[in-house]
């Protein structure tokens, strides 16, 4: 049960987008943006229901980082896309995702204590990894515009930060038991 939500339920869902990073790396900045927006949202609504759910101060400072940091990055997305008179264009992968992760917090919901912070923790995991990774591997190289793309760098280096304090509590959640 503790693996209900792991690396592989994120994996599949990211299937499709690693499967196709050359339609991905053909996508245009705003599809890029969109995809970016998506997924800071999708970890702050994640974080919320941590709030909720969990009793774990550890997780508890965890979710309040994810919502302040996600907050804050999407914010400056959203003041460079009204800076340059644009906005993000949803797509197929944000669609996927957002869709990916209703049933991640269906699973979510059916946990309590001890299994939904090793759910929880783990989930963040492999999410950061794998986003980390798309952003890193397949926009990053393929944004055109330079202020989007030092915003997305931006974004990265906090979003690594994320995976490897992630990473530290599945560390610590596993040493618990």
């Amino acid at each position: 049960m503790k693996k209900i939500i792991s690396a592989l339920a994120f994996a599949a869902a990211m299937v499709g987008a690693q499967a196709q990073a050359q339609d991905i790396a053909a996508m245009n900045d705003l599809e890029f943006a969109h995809i970016a927006y998506t997924a800071d949202n999708i970890d702050i609504r994640y974080a919320h229901l941590a709030l909720a759910l969990s009793k774990n101060p550890d997780i508890h400072e965890f979710a309040r980082t994810m919502i302040r940091d996600h907050e804050a990055v999407n914010e400056a997305a959203l003041g460079l896309l009204d800076k340059l008179g644009a906005t993000a264009q949803d797509n197929a992968v944000s669609q996927a995702l957002d869709a990916r992760a209703d049933k991640i917090v269906a699973d979510f919901v059916k946990l309590e204590g001890d299994a939904f912070d090793m759910a929880y923790a783990e989930n963040e995991l492999a999410y950061h990894k794998e986003v980390n990774a798309l952003v890193e591997g397949t926009m990053i190289p393929n944004i055109d515009n330079a202020e989007v793309k030092a915003l997305f760098e931006q974004g990265l280096e906090i979003f690594k930060a994320h995976e490897k304090h992630a990473e530290a509590m599945v560390k610590g959640l596993d040493h618990d038991h």
